[in-house]
């Protein structure tokens, strides 16, 4: 059996320096590639304990079909990613002290604590710690 494992998950964004800033200045993310592809880059962001973990890839959205699918999720309130942080309440404090604009303040559900942010890139972010 083949025993594939996440290396890039993608996240479409509609400005790729604003999304940089964004994911590394807000959330600490840092980046691990970022190489100019014409108009665009392959700019790519791991966690700053992670270094060689799974990178998260700020595509932009610039397909007709990826605004499409963007849009549709942040309608419908689904957050396009999920990442871990120690202390979801810890978080929002310190996200919303920095202007970030939160849709789900922290709450419970089953055995972890949740939020959901605006990335200001067209996307919803949910914060999950442990309870």
């Amino acid at each position: 059996m083949v025993k594939a494992r996440l290396h890039v998950m993608s996240v479409f964004v509609d400005d790729q320096e604003k999304a940089r800033g964004f994911y590394t200045d807000r959330l600490g993310f840092v980046v691990k590639h970022d190489i100019p592809l014409g108009e665009y880059r392959w700019l790519t962001l791991v966690g700053s304990d992670a270094p060689d973990g799974v990178e998260l890839l700020l595509e932009p959205d610039e397909n007709p079909a990826a605004q499409d699918y963007t849009r549709a999720l942040a309608e419908q309130g689904i957050p396009a990613a999920s990442f871990a942080v120690e202390d979801v309440d810890a978080a929002y404090e310190e996200l919303v002290a920095a202007g970030v604009t939160f849709l789900q303040a922290p709450t419970t559900g089953g055995p972890v604590r949740t939020a959901v942010l605006d990335d200001t890139c067209g996307n919803l972010v949910q914060l999950v710690s442990p309870v």
